[in-house]
């Protein structure tokens, strides 16, 4: 066994090529032979390394692998792993199956390339037995590199493809072993994980939504999707080209009665956006937004048992999530900029609104202003949901703000009648004289209820 200190990843690679137990292959595509090239150099890869290929032709890599996918994708990454599982077994199991953890690992990544026009990200698997003759198991992760040069795009590829390998044969105990090992020396700074993907009777007592969200909670992602309709996807396949509305909120209460609540919050801010773009446009698609932050500053973070009941409580309605690591919106818009150029609305409660315009921002240089600019900067703006005048009393009772006055109109209040003491009521008054916080009704029905 391995010692239980923290190695390098060139004592990773050369344990495991010292390792008579685990043999397997490597294919890569895309950012070089980097995970491979560890095995090589460190000394006694014969150990370790039944083959290596990097089939960067289309064509030799469709006649490897299929065609009808693209190249980048999780169903090149799914072909390429059962074409090297097959073919190593079909190869070795006769003759080293007794004795070996067989094992095959795979990557397609498009580094940055030449011109620097292209989105850097890639998909990673491994297949692996954790004993002679067992059944495969199977991880799988989408990546977005952070470095700004190819040349270090492969080299984090490479740290992170040794780390997989390692930390799945030696660091199998629990979710929080296994990512803090995935993340040693390369994740936060250099390479996201935004969707991690597991099968194979190892991982039976595992938890995928958990996973996810511990991406998140752990840093190592700025956002995860959970979808109402069907199996996670990272987030750029939920969001790439599409309008979008998010309706960001705590949702503390998983009842039947606020999940009504929420889902007409999502529904309203999804008809205003139709309202405003007219029927040509195309339909938008509409988030809930969570966060791993705290609700409120230097307090805890919230449990990952309680997110996932909010989470699961949000999927009941039919609407899809995103959980944040950051709560201010500047950085939701952020994220979703990634991913395209089309509108982006919010949609918030006048709560949330007030808290978002309150908040100094002292992380920023430029504090709230520079906030605002940068939640502001790229076709954004605010649909602001109103709130009964009771409802607002009672939450300014508790909140710090202060300064806010309103009118009401049937015990409502929407944005337009809410004002702010000078001398940020003027910033206030401007953001919605330019249209940048659009005003919303309250719903007939509801007025009918109020």
């Amino acid at each position: 066994m391995p010692s239980t200190e923290k190695l390098d990843t060139h004592h990773k690679a050369l344990t495991l090529n010292l390792d008579p137990s685990t043999f397997g292959s490597f294919a890569e595509i895309g950012a070089g032979q980097e995970v491979a090239r560890w095995f090589l150099v460190v000394g006694a890869a014969s150990g370790t390394v039944a083959k290596t290929i990097s089939a960067y032709d289309k064509g030799v890599s469709d006649d490897l692998y299929g065609s009808g996918s693209r190249y980048v994708s999780r169903q090149r990454l799914e072909a390429m792993l059962e074409h090297e599982w097959s073919e190593l077994l079909a190869q070795l199991s006769k003759t080293r199956g007794p004795q070996t953890r067989f094992f095959s690992f795979v990557d397609t990544v498009s580094a940055r390339n030449f011109a620097g026009t292209n989105d850097p990200h890639g998909w990673v698997g491994l297949r692996f037995q954790t004993e002679p003759g067992g059944p495969p198991n199977d991880l799988l992760l989408h990546v977005n590199m952070l470095d700004p040069s190819n040349v270090l795009q492969q080299e984090a590829i490479g740290i992170l493809g040794v780390n997989l390998i390692y930390t799945a044969f030696y660091g199998l105990e629990s979710e929080e072993s296994f990512l803090e090992g995935l993340a040693q020396d390369v994740v936060k700074e250099r390479i996201e994980i935004d969707y991690l993907d597991f099968r194979g009777p190892v991982f039976e007592s595992w938890d995928r939504a958990a996973l996810l969200a511990h991406l998140v909670s752990a840093g190592l992602a700025e956002a995860v999707f959970f979808s109402s309709k069907g199996p996670a996807v990272p987030p750029t396949e939920a969001l790439y080209k599409k309008a979008v509305v998010l309706a960001p909120g705590y949702f503390g209460h998983v009842d039947q009665a606020h999940a009504e609540v929420h889902a007409r919050l999502l529904t309203s801010g999804i008809q205003e956006f139709r309202n405003e773009m007219g029927a040509g446009h195309a339909e938008p698609a509409g988030f809930f937004c969570l966060t791993v932050a705290p609700l409120v500053r230097n307090e805890p973070p919230p449990e990952i048992a309680g997110l996932l009941r909010r989470i699961d409580a949000l999927l009941a309605t039919g609407g899809d999530v995103l959980l944040f690591r950051h709560a201010e919106l500047y950085h939701m818009t952020a994220l979703v900029n990634r991913y395209t150029k089309a509108p982006v609305r919010f949609v918030v409660g006048l709560s949330l609104l007030i808290r978002a315009f309150e908040d100094f921002y002292g992380n920023l240089e430029g504090s709230r202003l520079e906030a605002l600019g940068r939640l502001f900067a790229q076709n954004v703006r605010i649909y602001a949901y109103p709130m009964t005048a009771a409802d607002l009393r009672e939450w300014l009772s508790t909140a710090s703000a202060s300064g806010w006055e309103w009118s009401e109109a049937n015990g409502w209040v929407s944005g337009t009648q809410l004002r702010r003491a000078p001398p940020l009521g003027h910033l206030f008054a401007y953001l919605l004289a330019s249209n940048f916080i659009v005003p919303m009704q309250a719903p007939a029905a509801l007025k009918a209820d109020a």
